[in-house]
């Protein structure tokens, strides 16, 4: 074997890694484009499930009733309180009078 037959033997060698190393990874891209396909169908599903869910509601009609429910909370909440100091109330006045 002469020296530019080694050349070319070893240029060739390297080149077929290369080429192995690109099958390789084209392989791998391939792999991931069919794993972020599948993401985007799931993704596209949920999000037409959700829009079906929501057809006919409006958003800004559901937060303002949302708004609307947290007050009706905070009332009751705040009647809650006055109602459980009113009883505590009556129920010293009551010790007193057993007194």
């Amino acid at each position: 074997m002469t020296m530019d037959t080694a050349v070319v033997t070893t240029d060739l060698d390297r080149l077929a890694e290369r080429v192995e190393r690109a099958a390789m990874l084209v392989l791998e891209l391939r792999a991931k484009q069919a794993q972020l396909e599948a993401e985007k169908a799931e993704l596209l599903r949920r999000l037409d499930e959700t829009s079906q869910r929501l057809q006919g509601h409006d958003p800004s009609a559901l937060m303002a009733e949302l708004a609307g429910l947290r007050k009706e909370q905070r009332d009751w909440l705040a009647e809650r309180r006055d109602v459980a100091g009113r009883i505590e109330t009556l129920l010293k006045k009551l010790e007193r009078i057993e007194a």
